[in-house]
């Protein structure tokens, strides 16, 4: 029997998925991210876009720098100083890529880039030349290439690899292909390309027809040797083919698709939970493989055949892909090892003074709660990772008002750096609307409120609760998390913690978006 085929996994969840509206992540959270996907196996990691703004790029800089055992790659345009920012984010890591990319659709060369086919040509020739010059692994994608001519694309594919691309992405940019259809044009390539050979082909798929992974999987049967996804699916718009979906279902159907991945599948719910945590963005209940109800069964025949035999309802075992039988409950007695323990079960890598204020709120919590569950740790670690930050605003304390015949009130202190500021506010018509009026007095940001959610972190009447919010600050989007058995506490964390994103993030221009 002949060594199947491994597939590539190169994971955008730190590029193209936090382009999800509201999911921008702060350093500490990419390099929380970054090493879970490491923990995971993907073979190439695209930690962002360098040239968008600083933080991004010091972002790029610091995973490229510090994080070891996967290819690190940096996205950048077809021209100069895109292409030279990268390197510069990139040329620290074990394995650096440099991934460039040019729009080739006769609709965006006509009403985007205002180009001819040969103008094209040329600049993605310079472009992947370029950055050939710097490192050896070069990735070229045309953008928007499943609705782009067949004879230009073969044109342009072949130029970049003479030029020097070892892999070649074709980009359904807009979630416009049919499995079909897409898989036919990986074919197209094979056959009419004639240096394809020296290239790896890869598949950048979006989600908006709902079809991200069945074409990724109809171009791996085409032969396609490298698929790009994100966590849980999150990207633009409808998001990017789910790393967990398509790599379980070339596990699970080997038999028709004959090739493997390096994906430590265990590592998946827990990365899933991860990332959901970091972005805000909840994973829906019955998501494939890592929903809440991917493996429940509640039909009286389905639950039956369980007990009969387990292959009768599940093709999956949920062991497989992270699921634990049972939660680990830790209380007020449990040591540090153990919650150390945990936090890596969960995914979590923490220094040795995260693990010591993590414990310290670890046990104040216990006090509070008989039992501890792993959603309660996850989010006092998600928590502790947040306020690592430096120069960001903090809570100090509290106090509210609120009653059926009483004027809500909050009256707030918080500390920014070694100054505290208090203000009272009975502006809202309740806690939470009195809790913004006062963040706002404080801090003299400007928020609207577009979003706002509570839900229980854990299970049971003592649970923490989690509060997920996204405001509107000078026209564009943040999100903010906070956790606390108490609700308005946790809305205050989350309001803060939107605040210092903002502080944070508004240096550099927003430029647009590949793939």
């Amino acid at each position: 029997m002949s060594e199947q085929k491994t597939i590539k996994i190169f994971d955008t969840t730190l590029r193209d998925g936090e382009q999800s509206p509201g999911a921008s992540m702060n350093l500490n959270e990419k390099l929380e991210v970054a090493q879970a996907l490491v923990d995971l196996g993907v073979d190439i990691m695209e930690a962002g876009f360098p040239i968008a703004s600083p933080g991004d790029f010091e972002a790029v800089k610091e995973i490229a720098s510090t994080i070891r055992g996967t290819t690190i790659c940096g996205l950048a345009r077809c021209n100069d100083a895109d292409i030279d920012r990268a390197w510069e984010a990139v040329k620290q890591a074990e394995q650096p890529r440099i991934h460039v990319f040019l729009a080739t659709s006769a609709i965006h060369r006509e009403f985007k880039l205002k180009m001819t086919r040969e103008e094209i040509v040329r600049r993605a020739v310079a472009g992947v030349q370029r950055a050939a010059a710097y490192c050896d692994d070069i990735e070229f994608s045309p953008e928007d290439a499943a609705r782009t001519e067949h004879d230009f694309l073969c044109e342009v594919v072949e130029a970049a690899i003479a030029a020097g691309a070892t892999t070649v992405n074709i980009p359904d940019t807009v979630g416009y292909a049919l499995p079909f259809q897409y898989g036919k044009t990986i074919g197209m390539l094979r056959d009419r390309v004639p240096n394809i050979d020296q290239a790896t082909i890869s598949v950048h798929c979006h989600n908006d027809l709902g079809l991200a992974v069945a074409n990724s999987l109809a171009a791996v049967q085409h032969g396609a040797g490298q698929i790009e996804c994100t966590i849980n699916g999150i990207g633009e718009r409808a998001g990017n083919c789910a790393l967990e979906e398509v790599v379980m279902a070339i596990k699970t159907r080997n038999d028709e698709y004959e090739c493997n991945t390096r994906i430590n599948t265990e590592r998946l719910v827990p990365t899933s939970r991860l990332v959901s945590s970091i972005t805000g963005i909840n994973v829906q209940r019955n998501k494939a493989i890592v929903g809440r109800n991917a493996f429940a069964h509640e039909a009286g025949i389905h639950q039956d055949g369980m007990l009969k035999e387990r292959t009768t309802y599940e093709i999956m075992r949920p062991e497989d892909v992270g699921f634990a039988r049972t939660d680990l409950v830790l209380g007020k007695h449990s040591g540090r090892a153990a919650l150390s323990d945990r936090a890596q079960k969960l995914g979590y890598h923490l220094t040795g003074e995260q693990l010591q204020l993590v414990f310290d709120e670890f046990k104040k919590l216990a006090d509070k709660k008989k039992e501890v569950y792993d959603g309660d740790i996850a989010a006092l670690i998600q928590q502790q990772i947040q306020d690592d930050q430096v120069n960001q605003w903090q809570l100090v304390s509290f106090a509210v008002t609120s009653g059926s015949q009483d004027t809500p009130r909050v009256q707030l202190t918080l500390q920014y750096g070694d100054q505290q500021q208090t203000a009272e506010s009975s502006d809202g018509d309740g806690p939470v609307d009195c809790a913004f009026w006062a963040v706002e007095k404080i801090t003299g940001v400007k928020l609207v409120c577009r979003d706002y959610t509570v839900r229980s972190a854990t299970l049971g009447r003592d649970a923490q609760g989690e509060a997920t919010l996204e405001v509107e600050h000078q026209g564009q989007v943040y999100r903010g998390r906070g956790i606390s058995t108490d609700t308005v506490e946790a809305t205050i964390k989350a309001l803060l913690n939107a605040v210092n994103r903002i502080e944070l993030l508004q240096t550099g221009d927003d430029l647009g978006t590949a793939d």
